[in-house]
């Protein structure tokens, strides 16, 4: 920008000026909102499917008694190495549950984010869950 033009008030009206910053404006609060919506979407999908796999693997073991208990256990070491924070036992018991409490994916909300899911999976009773899921 030259020295000419130090002040844009001399050229063009405050109220277009304070317009053109609103829609800037509202364009990266949509952006953010937008990405945020993703992100949460992803992650949901990762955790529900995180669960499937287990569940499924857990399904397909001859010996399940004998490896059902150190299964999650060995996988959240296992998952914290290659991936870092995120997959502890306590955690992954909860992406299995998730899984077998909504076992259609389409079923689960993308209005509620993991955390929401996780209180929800503390409940014990499934019809408690339930309730709360169609509170939310």
């Amino acid at each position: 920008m030259t020295d000419k033009v130090k002040d844009i008030s001399a050229i063009v009206p405050q109220s277009e000026y304070d317009a053109l910053i609103g829609r800037i404006d509202n364009l990266w609060t949509q952006a953010k909102n937008r990405a945020v919506e993703a992100v949460n979407t992803e992650l949901l999908d990762a955790n529900w499917r995180t669960g499937q796999y287990i569940v499924e693997f857990e399904q397909k073991g001859k010996i399940r008694a004998e490896y059902g208990k150190f299964l999650i256990t060995r996988l959240a070491k296992d998952l914290t190495v290659r991936r870092g924070r995120g997959f502890s036992r306590s955690n992954l018991i909860y992406m299995r549950k998730f899984y077998l409490c909504f076992p259609k994916g389409e079923t689960v909300s993308h209005l509620l984010t993991w955390s929401h899911y996780f209180e929800l999976l503390k409940c014990e009773d499934s019809m408690e869950m339930q309730f709360y899921f169609q509170e939310a």
